[in-house]
């Protein structure tokens, strides 16, 4: 057996030499996290019966609202919290959580046994590690292949170009009446974070120098094609995890999703159930590799049980049969690497037609480059956005959103 394998194995048989004194530990989530949780914890109290986790789980938005209030003030923190990948850097560069590289956690040597790109998540800029990667989001093309063969639409065609994605789309939308995406926004969402130069970030650069602006070529192409997508009436205007959004699936009115392979897992259990053997899945145009999404534990520092809430983490990230677990409840793919090599990678998943998706999706996390977190990524996305609301709804000019966009970051970003 070599170091790193002792070292993991000493690490996770740890606890049963613990104190057998009785212990709730509180972990913090949110969905579907919290499903992966819940399906390992029969496991886990096998192995610490004297310790009871006592999930507390909200809404996304409202959990890590709840989490940063806690932060602030100290007051209501669990012993461990989990994180999404859309605040990582955000509580990254913020103070409140241990540095897991510290002692008692010692956590570098595992680094090396994560997909890369999620260390530079979880890392701030003054080298503070704050939390272990559990799972990840491979960038990922989903589309309904009973709409693409009604309009007769192959979806290689999608995947090669944006310009041949919104052709395509037009077919469909005149063959079937289905709408080609959600959002126009969407399309703006995977251009801005694919194809990245060495040293870029999405909204800054590794020197901390805003990329946003009219002079970007990434940015103006991705407002320009999402504003063609608004133009041709090819989006169905409506917004990720609404009602509307749900009853698209399971009426097949919106043919194609970008999302995290993730999504095929809330398609399956709770979403779109009826919809089985009607998706697919592809890389996302243009080679594109990205990460979609991903989860975060971290500790507390005004933590209760830290020796307990370290324990946990390593039993729900070190622990292959945790990442499996967890993968075949809810679709979390596995940020271990080891997990990633497991048998069920080779299966074929029912509910994507019998496709061998998983390996699909193992190649795009291989290739999916690290990216620079900044601690202002949230304000620029918020304002991003908003600015390509105004190019969408209002009609505003596209270099001129870009312009406003920078000045509005660089006024907020000191």
């Amino acid at each position: 057996m070599n170091r790193t394998a002792l070292t993991i194995a000493a690490a996770l048989l740890l606890g049963s030499a613990q104190a057998q004194d009785k212990v709730t530990l509180t972990v913090a989530a949110f969905p579907s996290l919290d499903s992966a949780i819940k399906a390992i914890i029969p496991a886990w109290n096998k192995l610490h019966p004297n310790v009871t986790i006592k999930l507390q789980a909200q809404e996304y938005a409202d959990h890590h609202n709840a989490m940063t209030t806690a932060l602030a003030t100290g007051q209501g923190l669990p012993d461990v919290m989990a994180i999404e990948i859309g605040y990582v850097s955000k509580f990254a560069e913020g103070q409140g959580l241990d540095d897991l590289n510290k002692a008692p956690y010692n956590a570098t040597p595992y680094k090396k046994l994560f997909t890369p790109f999620t260390i530079g998540q979880a890392t701030s800029a003054d080298k503070r590690f704050i939390a272990m990667p559990t799972d990840i989001g491979p960038g990922t093309f989903f589309y309904r292949k009973d709409v693409l063969d009604k309009a007769g639409v192959n979806p290689a065609s999608m995947t090669g170009s944006w310009e041949g994605f919104i052709a395509a789309g037009k077919t469909i939308k005149a063959k079937t009446g289905a709408y080609l995406i959600n959002t126009a926004a969407s399309v703006n969402n995977v251009i801005i974070r694919t194809n990245l130069k060495k040293g870029e970030g999405i909204y800054f650069d590794d020197k901390n120098a805003l990329l946003v602006g009219p002079d970007n070529a990434r940015f103006v192409r991705a407002f320009t094609l999402s504003k063609q997508v608004r133009d041709a009436g090819l989006d169905a205007k409506i917004g990720e995890w609404s009602n509307e959004w749900y009853d698209a699936f399971k009426k097949g009115t919106v043919a194609t999703q970008f999302s995290g392979a993730w999504l095929q897992g809330a398609l399956q259990n709770w979403m779109a159930p009826d919809t089985k053997g009607l998706w697919r899945v592809q890389n996302l145009p243009e080679k594109g590799f990205a990460s979609w999404g991903g989860s975060f534990y971290a500790v507390p520092s005004k933590a209760n049980n830290k020796q307990w809430a370290w324990e946990f983490i390593k039993f729900m990230t070190l622990n292959q049969t945790s990442q499996i677990t967890a993968f075949k409840d809810n679709g979390a793919f596995p940020a271990l690497l080891t997990a990633q090599k497991d048998k069920a990678f080779s299966e074929a998943v029912p509910f994507l037609g019998g496709q061998k998706a998983r390996i699909l999706w193992r190649d795009a996390a291989a290739k999916t480059q690290p990216i620079d977190v900044n601690k202002y990524d949230s304000v620029a996305e918020q304002i991003v956005q908003t600015e390509l609301t105004n190019v969408l709804e209002q009609g505003k000019d596209v270099k001129q959103a870009l312009t406003d966009a920078r000045a509005q970051i660089l006024r907020r970003a000191r």
